[in-house]
């Protein structure tokens, strides 16, 4: 009894010790957070007033090329100890919240709630944008084309699948143009009600997230049947409802439905990624740190591509990616989805693209924006 007594009262003195050792630390946090209080209000007051000014010339409330600038320019000064993706997402939000006092975004995204592209939307517009889910991808270009929504978020492409090529086809169709990227780290996880397999018979998930983690599902689970749904909320949303579906997706999926995760990091590429971008109708200006989405197709012969392509080379124009899809006109014809480092604005880009139009029997350009850091 009195060993009790006395580890209670050590414990008790401890705590208060800590407390004394604490109160001067959060007095000077508490201050320090009275002035950023203060400081981020003032901010918000000079951002009405660019609200005003862009009012009467009639421009987007939204820049993505101002808005990297600023993060790029304060990464660049940083001096730590937050490190520059914490600074960006800090950052992110402030201006989120400041151009929610004119206007907050409506962002459409392949829904439903909990997907790794709503993930991405709110990493790329912050929290205080109005997310609305859509059941499909034809629906998120629709919504945006209509003017239901500014603007959309949509997969192109994953490291170890590939591209997505509903989203290829629609860019091809669309009048809607890219302005801006994301680069979204994806880590898999499988979750079910209880957070083990007991019971369960078969997962669901997308038919991407089932390819990308088909090789620990062989390994681990090779009796349980794999179902592929319109999207991995979609999955998580059915095994909320039943004890026999497992379902793969990220954290958002499982605190939304209320799964508890039976595995973590189960996709076979530890450095999965998906790349998604931003459609709408703006034409974000040049920052030194573009890129230029294009879509192309060269008469049928010998040699077509070679000389569609070599103007690029000549005006030292990069090019970061290059896919082919099917022109579906029956005759074996292809369009090209090029990628190329710099803004169409920029001397050399301008220069290569106007050669290199000359040289294509059709010729798209889908958008000059910042790349993904």
């Amino acid at each position: 009894m009195h060993g009790r007594i006395h580890i209670r009262n050590t414990q008790k003195i401890m705590k208060n010790d800590l407390n004394v050792s604490l109160r001067p630390l959060r007095d000077k946090i508490d201050s320090i957070d009275e002035q950023l209080l203060q400081l981020l209000n003032a901010r918000a007051s000079i951002a009405l007033e660019v609200g005003e000014v862009k009012k009467r010339f009639g421009a987007s409330v939204f820049r993505p090329e101002r808005e990297f600038q600023v993060i790029s320019r304060l990464q660049k000064s940083n001096a730590g100890p937050l490190f520059g993706d914490n600074l960006a997402a800090i950052w992110r939000e402030i201006m989120s919240a400041s151009r929610a006092l004119e206007k907050a975004s409506t962002v459409v995204y392949l829904g439903p709630v909990g997907t790794y592209s709503e993930q991405a939307a709110l990493s790329y517009f912050g929290q205080s944008m109005i997310g609305r889910p859509c059941p499909s991808l034809d629906e998120v270009f629709r919504s945006v084309e209509a003017g239901g929504a500014d603007f959309g978020v949509i997969p192109v492409e994953n490291s170890t699948e590939g591209v997505v090529s509903r989203t290829l086809d629609l860019l091809l169709q669309s009048p809607l143009s890219i302005s801006g990227e994301i680069a979204l780290p994806i880590h898999h996880n499988l979750m079910t009600q209880s957070g083990n397999l007991d019971g369960v018979m078969r997962i669901c998930a997308h038919a991407q997230s089932l390819a990308q983690c088909q090789h620990w599902l062989t390994a681990h689970y090779s009796h349980l049947d794999r179902q592929a749904v319109s999207s991995n909320a979609e999955g998580a949303r059915l095994a909320a409802k039943d004890a026999t579906i497992g379902a793969i997706a990220g954290d958002a999926a499982a605190i939304q439905y209320g799964l508890q995760i039976a595995y973590s990091h189960i996709q076979d590429d530890p450095h999965n990624r998906t790349r998604f971008v931003v459609i709408g109708v703006l034409d974000p200006e040049a920052t030194g740190y573009d890129q230029t989405s294009l879509i192309l197709s060269v008469p049928n012969r010998a040699g077509a591509v070679v000389a569609l392509l070599e103007p690029l080379a000549r005006h030292g124009v990069s090019m970061t990616r290059f896919e082919s899809r099917p022109a579906k006109s029956g005759a074996w014809e292809y369009f090209f989805y090029v990628d190329i480092e710099g803004h169409r604005n920029d001397l050399n880009v301008a220069a290569a693209l106007e050669e290199l139009q000359h040289h294509a029997a059709y010729y798209k350009i889908l958008g000059s924006y910042p790349r993904a850091n």
